[in-house]
């Protein structure tokens, strides 16, 4: 009797930890797309210099420097991108290409 009890309490943890894993697992797959949609491109590297009207340079891993204009939620991440720049910390930029070579970041971490 103490045998089956122990055993499906194992049970009911592993069934448990599984659903979890599966949960988690599909936020993360799912989640870059239901945030940003399927048209976002991404690209990282370093901040180089913050300007006026929070346009910002970013340095890529190829050493192309790229300009990008701020919109939507990078607009409130102003502190987080200058403490970035300051540290020269790896940055992440999902953003939208426009005409005439205009980038708009989405988001900034």
């Amino acid at each position: 009797m103490v045998f089956l009890r122990i055993t499906a309490a194992v049970f009911v943890l592993l069934l448990i930890g599984c659903f979890a894993f599966v949960g988690v697992g599909s936020v993360a797959l799912i989640g870059q797309i239901t945030t940003h949609s399927t048209k976002i491109e991404h690209d990282a590297g370093t901040i180089k210099s913050i300007g006026p009207g929070m346009s910002f340079t970013l340095k890529t891993a190829n050493h192309t420097l790229i300009t990008f204009q701020c919109v939507d939620r990078c607009l409130t991440a102003l502190n987080h991108m200058r403490r970035h720049e300051l540290e020269k910390a790896h940055t992440d930029v999902f953003y939208v290409q426009k005409a005439n070579n205009i980038f708009l970041a989405l988001d900034v971490d």
